[in-house]
Parts: structure tokens; sequence; C-alpha cells
């Protein structure tokens, strides 16, 4: 039987990238997103290709609690999750001192408490069974430091950060494997309005890295590993009026 992933934020940038890849590799997708006609679209465009099995679910993360439900359907209809990759996430620039609180409020609620939401519900899953899966987060590079204009945006994905390690940790011995990913500058809408993007890939590029990387089992890794985890390394030690002129 095929391996089944479940992938949130599957209807655009890197979730449609990595669905698409996937497929490719004969997997059954469960894809999770908002915007259910984009998923549909999808979902037709890669059923008509020859993809084992595409599941469409409509999710809207700011929901905590149709979460774990929407997971559970996935497993129950793909007859057993293998993996789940907690990819949605939305990113707006705004300042300290601007008031911009439901901004605010939005970012945390999707990068942050629903990729928790959604990586505990599939740790729930996995537990209880023999056959233990595997869990992905998507967190970004700006997890290494506080950006200029992006401050909440990188606590967001620090915050995510230090919740993979906690859950690495705790699932060990249940045989759960647990990945983080932290992409570099992936060419999707999400970016396309920086007037500077270095070492930009496509978001293709991006999703067969991520995929043999997952693949490999590895506990965290940027991508692409190249430059990138130098520039994670340099992040962290660059004088803070270094990095605000490079950003």
């Amino acid at each position: 039987m095929p391996r089944s992933v479940l992938i949130t934020g599957a209807s655009s940038g890197i979730g449609e990238a990595l669905a698409r890849e996937y497929a490719r590799r004969g997997w059954q997708l469960a894809l999770v997103a908002r915007r259910h006609a984009l998923l549909e679209s999808l979902a037709a465009e890669l059923s008509a290709s020859g993809a084992a099995r595409v599941l469409v679910l409509e999710l809207d993360l700011l929901d905590t609690d149709a979460i774990a439900p929407c997971l559970e359907q996935a497993d129950r209809e793909l007859d057993g999750l293998d993996l789940v990759i907690a990819n949605a996430g939305v990113a707006e620039s705004f300042s300290a001192g601007e008031g911009q609180i439901t901004r605010m409020q939005r970012m945390i609620g999707v990068n942050l408490t629903g990729a928790c939401a959604t990586i505990d519900a599939a740790v729930a899953i996995f537990r209880r069974r023999a056959h233990a899966g595997q869990v992905v987060g998507i967190t970004s590079m700006a997890r290494y430091r506080g950006l200029p204009r992006l401050g909440v945006y990188s606590a967001t994905k620090a915050g995510l950060h230090r919740y993979l390690q906690a859950t690495r940790m705790e699932t060990a011995r249940a045989g759960i494997r647990v990945t983080e990913l932290a992409p570099g500058y992936i060419d999707t809408p999400m970016n396309r309005d920086i007037p500077s993007r270095p070492f930009v890939v496509s978001a293709e590029r991006a999703a067969r890295d991520m995929v043999e990387l997952i693949e490999r089992g590895v506990a965290q890794a940027a991508v692409p590993r190249w430059p990138w985890t130098l520039m994670g390394r340099l992040m962290q030690i660059l004088p803070a009026a270094i990095l605000q002129r490079l950003t």
C-alpha cells in the first residue's frame, strides 16, 4: 500500500510544491488548507497525473478545535497516516509600536498555536499504534534571530523550533521521528514582494530537497543546506548593526 502524507498549507507555495513532489513519488495525499477551491483544483490535477489518492480537507488553523478531528479523518480515510507536515504559515511585516495586535494574533495563531496543535494531533495518532510515524515542522531561517519588522514572525518560528525540540525528546522512545526544516528564501507568493532575496531557489527545488531530508529522518536542517546552514550560524553571532544593514 502507498504511504500517506498530510500537508497543511497545501494550497500554494511550499505546501503545494511538497504535494506535487509526494504525488510524483506515488504517495497518498491529504491536502489541508483554508482555500478549498484551490485544493480541489490541485487535487484534480494531481489525480489526473496519476497520484495514488488525494484527499482534500478544508481547515483554518485558527480553529484549533477542528485540527485533531481533521487529522483523525485523514488517518481513517487513508488507512493510516505515515507522515504529517505542519507547513502552513503566514508572514506579515510591521514594527513594534504600530499597534498591529490583530495581525500579531493571527500570525501567532497560525504559525505557532496552529502548528503545535497539528503536531500534537499527529503525535497522538502515532502513539496509539505500533507503526510509528514522522512529524515535520517547517520553521524558517528567521528562527535564528529576531529580524527588523519581522519580530512576531521570528518569534513564532523560534517558538515552533523549541516545541519541536521538546517533542523530539518526548517521543524518542515511541519511535516517532521529529524533523524540523528551516527554509531560506524560497520563491513563493509569500516573499515575492521582497526587493532582495539572496540565494533564492524555486519551490520545486526546495520541495525535492525537503523530501530527501525527511526521508533520511534528519532532526533538523536548513533548506537548501548550502549556504543556509552557514547563514544560520552567522545570523546568531553577527552584531545587530551589521545584521540590520543586511536585512
